[in-house]
C-alpha cells in the first residue's frame, strides 16, 4: 500500500481518539501537521482540532489518560465501540461484529489490535486504506452516532468534540435528525457511580481477542511514516 492510497487524515484523527500514551504525545506535532494541511476540512474544523492536538501534545500524560477513561471508557452514551450505541445488547451486535470483521478480511486489512472490529479507531484505520469513496460512504452511514458523540462531548466542553465533527465533515452528509434524537434519548451513566458502571457493562462486553485491554493503534510507525501499518499499544502505563 504505497502512500498515495493511504487517507493520512483517517489515521491521524484515529490517533486522536486513542488511549493517551507518551508515544501519542510525541506524534502530536506530525499528526498536528497533517489535519492542519488537509484542505477537505473547513478552516473552522481545523481551528476546532487546534486545542485537542495541544492538549494531547503538552498535557500531563497521567491526567490525559485520567480524561479519557472518564469519557469514554465510565460513559457508556460515549462509547468508542460503534455498534454499542445501535445494537447494545442484543444478539445482533455480535453478528454485525462479525459481519465488520470480514469485510475488514475481505479487503486485505486484518486488524493488529484487541479492541472490537467497531471501535472507531480501528474503524478509522480501516477506512484509511479504502477508496475515497467507500470510507466517505461508511462514514455516512455512521453519521448519526458520529453526531450523538460529538453533541455529548460538546456538551461535557470537551476537545475530543472536534473529532467527531471533522469525521461528519468528511463523510460530506447530515446525520438523520431522529436516528441521532433516539441517540441522545439514551439514559447516561454517572462516571463516578462505579457500582451502577459494573452492573451496566458487566454481560455487555463481546472479546475477540486474549486482552480487552489492549489497544489503540500503536504510534511507533507513526513518528517515521505515516503511510505504514499501525500495531496495537497497550493501555494504562506511562514510560518512565
Amino acid at each position: 500500500m504505497t502512500l498515495q492510497t493511504q487517507d493520512r487524515t483517517l489515521k491521524a484523527l484515529s490517533l486522536l481518539l486513542c488511549y493517551p500514551t507518551p508515544a501519542l504525545q510525541d506524534a502530536m506535532p506530525e499528526i498536528g501537521g497533517v489535519l492542519a494541511a488537509e484542505t477537505r476540512l473547513t478552516a473552522a474544523t481545523r481551528r476546532a482540532l487546534r486545542p485537542l492536538v495541544q492538549e494531547l501534545g503538552q498535557g500531563d500524560p497521567y491526567d490525559l489518560q485520567e480524561r479519557f477513561v472518564m469519557l469514554f471508557d465510565r460513559s457508556r452514551t460515549l462509547s468508542l465501540n460503534l455498534f454499542e450505541h445501535v445494537h447494545g445488547e442484543s444478539r445482533d451486535r455480535g453478528g454485525a461484529m462479525v459481519s465488520l470483521l470480514e469485510t475488514y478480511r475481505e479487503a486485505g486489512f486484518e486488524p493488529v489490535t484487541t479492541e472490537l472490529p467497531d471501535h472507531l479507531p480501528v474503524l478509522l484505520e480501516f477506512l484509511s486504506t479504502q477508496p475515497k469513496a467507500e470510507a466517505q460512504e461508511i462514514l455516512a452511514d455512521a453519521a448519526p452516532i458520529l453526531e450523538a458523540l460529538r453533541t455529548r462531548l460538546e456538551r461535557r466542553e470537551s476537545a475530543y468534540a472536534a473529532v467527531p465533527a471533522a469525521l461528519l465533515q468528511l463523510a460530506g452528509v447530515s446525520a438523520d435528525k431522529q436516528a441521532v434524537a433516539e441517540l441522545l434519548d439514551q439514559p447516561e451513566t454517572d462516571p463516578n457511580d462505579l457500582q451502577a458502571l459494573d452492573e451496566v457493562w458487566q454481560e455487555s462486553e463481546v472479546i475477540f481477542g486474549p486482552d480487552p485491554n489492549a489497544g489503540c493503534p500503536q504510534m511507533r510507525d507513526m513518528l517515521s511514516r505515516m503511510d505504514q501499518p499501525i500495531s496495537p499499544a497497550p493501555r494504562g502505563v506511562v514510560a518512565e
